[in-house]
């Protein structure tokens, strides 16, 4: 069956597409987590959605190229973006053939996405990264405490499954950083760097709900990042940053 990924965008009656936990906090501590490992140069993102995370990389980068696939996210980020020297591709990454090689590449919340991970991740290596380039590579985490207390109540049957919901969203998967490490080695990659980002005991709606009130205060988001170092199991996102390898 053909996907429509206009549609895998919109919100359903179980879960939105992006919270504003993801916008407002995970975004910034993705930042936070990539920034000292930059390579000078270009940066290609992968899966750009509506432009808000590509913004985060403006202060960081002269060269940005952003390939998406839905129309619909690519009109809005460009619209965004449209005082910026950023390029565009609205194509799908099997299709793809890119102008050149990339030194930073990023992919958040996308491979669990993929109907191939392992094809594009092969394709990331041979094709578009450089040869002293990274790819910063994020994914939701299958252990993350929130998801496994869901688990607990009942609410999923377990902590990898994939649920109605997500798969309405184009889910196909949900990686743990154990299975997202032998992807990515089975892909050619080489593991530079593993970490958790977030330590997070809460679902993404009751996070949103929380953000409006005088609860959560920026120290104890703070804290909530400096945590998941030492529990990179139980954090909302596992970040992998990965070289070319031999």
């Amino acid at each position: 069956m053909k996907r429509d990924y206009n549609l895998e965008l919109k919100d359903n009656n179980q879960r939105k597409y992006a919270y504003d936990f993801d916008t407002d906090v995970m975004h910034s501590f993705m930042i936070k987590s990539f920034k000292n490992y930059f390579v000078e140069g270009n940066l290609l993102e992968m899966g750009s959605f509506e432009g808000k995370f590509t913004k985060r990389f403006l202060p960081f980068f002269n060269d940005i190229s952003c390939i998406e696939a839905s129309s619909d996210a690519i009109d809005i980020a460009k619209n965004e973006l449209k005082d910026t020297n950023i390029i565009f591709y609205n194509e799908l990454f099997e299709d793809a053939v890119l102008p050149q090689k990339y030194n930073n590449i990023i992919l958040t919340h996308v491979l669990e996405h993929l109907d191939n991970p392992i094809l594009v991740l092969k394709k990331i290596r041979n094709e578009w990264l450089a040869d002293n380039g990274k790819l910063f590579l994020v994914c939701p985490n299958a252990n993350a405490a929130s998801r496994q207390i869901a688990v607990k109540m009942g609410l999923i049957p377990h902590n990898s499954a994939v649920t109605d919901a997500e798969r309405k969203h184009g889910h196909n998967i949900t990686y743990s950083l154990n299975t997202l490490d032998y992807d990515i080695k089975k892909a050619g990659l080489k593991v530079v760097h593993s970490k958790g980002i977030f330590f997070k005991a809460l679902a993404n709606f009751q996070w949103d709900r929380l953000l409006k009130t005088d609860i959560i205060s920026k120290e104890y988001l703070e804290g909530c990042y400096q945590l998941g170092k030492d529990y990179p199991d139980l954090c909302s996102s596992i970040f992998l940053l990965c070289s070319k390898g031999k």
